[in-house]
């Protein structure tokens, strides 16, 4: 089995690219650097989401004791980061390709402008054939502003360039049915877009350099093929493991993508941190968006009551009678001109149908 991906988005992990002692290992860069420029030359479209900064800041800085865990971060990764770009640099070089940096923070992803921006960066740099090297802005992302971890960032690009495939290098297989290190647990070759509980048999743990977990990985990864790009969790450390993967010889679990979702879909399902209101449903209007097989747009007369302020062109949540959330959308108005058609019948839709993304589609 050959996959024929045109353009991939390879997510390389934290404990893929450090030693045991958290030093960055510069014989495995080197060899998924030559990996990453075989796949250039095969003609594929190659976007790198790489982890390593602060591992790379660490093997030049030695930091206080005595400073705190996120001015610590901050100052790794600000120094590490130019390592990191250097060594990918250098090494891309000697494949005669160029690659670009191109840090972002979750803010970026928010706002429809700010993200129209970025997809129209990543356009210029693959049209010039140029490999992007992505990391988050770990110098001014902090607490809230922080994506829950590079999977999260990835899938959220994997989504914006319309990718084919997402390829997730782990520092284990793909996802078992147990605890990895048990010998009796045995991996999972694929997720159906119809698995919903991954807690039931996805351990916990995180990993020893990363900030996320299985079941985050778990998360991103078939909200993303539920919006028709394939993923692929597979073993970073590996001899050769992309084209293996690619060439399906390798272990590794796929999540297996669903239907197609338009451009702005894609960015609405990711976009839970920009909601400016929330929209409050009655269990008819429940019932007839999350029909399935019917594209329904929410209408006024459907509608219990508003709260928060928003504008036309906001992302606004929608939730039952119960509270528990229903779906996100584009509002076609703003709220004053919602609240008054808060129930009525023969009005224009709050939310049109293209620009609606229900939890169903993720569940």
């Amino acid at each position: 089995m050959s996959l024929a991906y045109k353009r991939i988005i390879v997510k390389i992990g934290s404990n893929v690219l450090t030693q045991d002692n958290g030093l960055p290992d510069t014989a495995r860069i080197q060899h998924l650097v030559d990996q990453l420029a075989a796949l250039k030359k095969q003609g594929r479209e190659v976007i790198v989401v790489s982890s390593g900064a602060v591992a790379s800041g660490r093997s030049l800085v030695q930091v206080s004791d005595k400073a705190d865990a996120v001015t610590s971060r901050q100052l790794l990764a600000a120094v590490g980061q130019v390592k990191l770009l250097t060594t990918y640099a250098t090494l891309f070089s000697q494949h005669d390709l160029v690659c670009a940096q191109v840090l972002v923070t979750k803010e970026d992803f928010r706002d429809r402008v700010h993200y129209l921006n970025m997809q129209n960066c990543f356009g210029a740099l693959l049209q010039n054939n140029i490999i992007p090297i992505v990391n988050e802005n770990d110098v001014i992302s902090v607490t809230e502003l922080m994506f829950t971890d590079n999977d999260e960032l990835a899938g959220l690009i994997a989504s914006m360039l319309n990718a084919d495939a997402l390829l997730i290098l782990s520092n284990v297989n793909g996802i078992y049915n147990g605890n990895p290190k048990d010998p009796s647990s045995e991996l999972i070759q694929e997720i159906e877009p119809t698995t919903t509980s991954f807690s039931s048999f996805v351990t916990t743990q995180r990993s020893q350099f990363g900030r996320g977990g299985m079941i985050t990985k778990c998360h991103m990864a078939h909200k993303v093929a539920q919006l028709g790009i394939a993923v692929h969790i597979a073993n970073g450390k590996t001899e050769n493991v992309l084209p293996r993967l690619l060439s399906g010889e390798v272990e590794n679990t796929r999540f297996i993508p669903n239907k197609i979702a338009s451009g702005k879909k894609k960015w609405i399902a990711h976009s839970e941190t920009a909601v400016k209101g929330v929209i409050h449903i009655n269990e008819g209007a429940k019932a007839a968006l999350t029909t399935p097989g019917k594209a329904i747009s929410l209408l006024p007369v459907g509608i219990t009551h508003i709260t928060g302020e928003f504008q036309k062109g906001d992302i606004i949540k929608l939730v039952d009678e119960h509270q528990k959330p229903v779906g996100l959308g584009l509002a076609e108005y703003g709220s004053e001109k919602a609240m008054e058609r808060i129930g009525q019948k023969n009005q224009k839709p709050l939310v049109h149908y293209d620009y609606l993304f229900l939890n169903t589609e993720i569940s």
